[in-house]
């Protein structure tokens, strides 16, 4: 029997908030509703492109559309990606990446944080939330480290671009909402150990990208590993499934394991 060609992946953006800590750099963390796509785990703020990320483009600061194409190796629709971390962000956590028309950072106050279900929900455009608050996307706050795929098998499958951001001043997560039910501000190490104790579910990009974060000790230095990974090329993770039963794990390319001689 001939199998099914894969689904095809939707495109979408994820953020890693960082700020720094006592002794490692904390990363935001939220835990979504079960049910819902890695639902019951913790992982990273984000989510779909939508359909009308381009109206927000005319809001953009920080990069230009050749620019982003560049920045994440594709052909078009580059910024489409940078507006929808941010508006995904703002969503599920209400950090907003975004400043005032003087250049200075937006205020999350009350009003706005008030809005972000009516984003969410398509009861309000996105591109007009920004207009009517005279808000321009911080896409400079924005680093690019990661391209993972959802595997080839699963009926449901993302392409997601993964950003580092440093916490903008004088802002605080909250959640709000029913779709994320709660927030963490865990350094890596401290992520991975619960993980490891089953005191939190981690989907296995958001593993991988922790242990690449871990060793840093900085915001700084985390934000400059991130610059680094574009500069030397960003490879398109798709984990493969490998071996059989209790002994069976998912690995990528770069992993010794990894059963084909190109990425998947």
């Amino acid at each position: 029997m001939t199998k099914p060609d894969p689904v095809p992946p939707l495109p979408s953006a994820s953020v890693v908030v960082v700020r720094e800590g006592e002794t490692h750099p904390e990363l935001l963390m939220i835990k979504r509703r079960a049910g819902d796509a890695f639902g019951d785990s913790h992982a990273f703020p984000g989510g779909v492109v939508d359909h009308d990320e381009s109206d927000a483009h005319g809001r953009i600061d920080g990069t230009t559309a050749d620019e982003a194409n560049a920045v994440l190796g594709i052909d078009g629709d580059g910024l489409d990606y940078f507006s929808a971390a941010i508006r995904e962000l703002f969503e599920e956590t209400g950090i907003l990446l975004a400043r005032s028309e003087d250049g200075a950072w937006a205020r999350v106050t009350p009003g706005l944080q008030a809005l972000r279900d009516e984003v969410d929900k398509g009861r309000l455009r996105w591109s007009q939330f920004l207009e009517d608050h005279g808000l321009r996307l911080a896409c400079d706050a924005l680093h690019y480290f990661a391209h993972w795929e959802t595997p080839l098998v699963a009926p449901r499958r993302w392409s997601t671009r993964f950003f580092l951001a440093p916490l903008p001043p004088a802002q605080e997560a909250s959640q709000s909402g029913t779709e994320v039910t709660e927030l963490a501000w865990l350094t890596a190490d401290a992520a991975l150990d619960k993980a490891r104790a089953g005191s939190i579910k981690l989907p296995f990009p958001t593993t991988r990208n922790l242990r690449n974060m871990a060793e840093f000790a900085t915001v700084a230095e985390l934000l400059d590993w991130a610059d680094s990974r574009h500069d030397q090329g960003i490879t398109r993770l798709c984990p493969v499934r490998v071996g059989q039963g209790k002994a069976s794990k998912w690995t990528v390319w770069g992993d010794p394991d990894y059963p084909h001689s190109e990425p998947r």
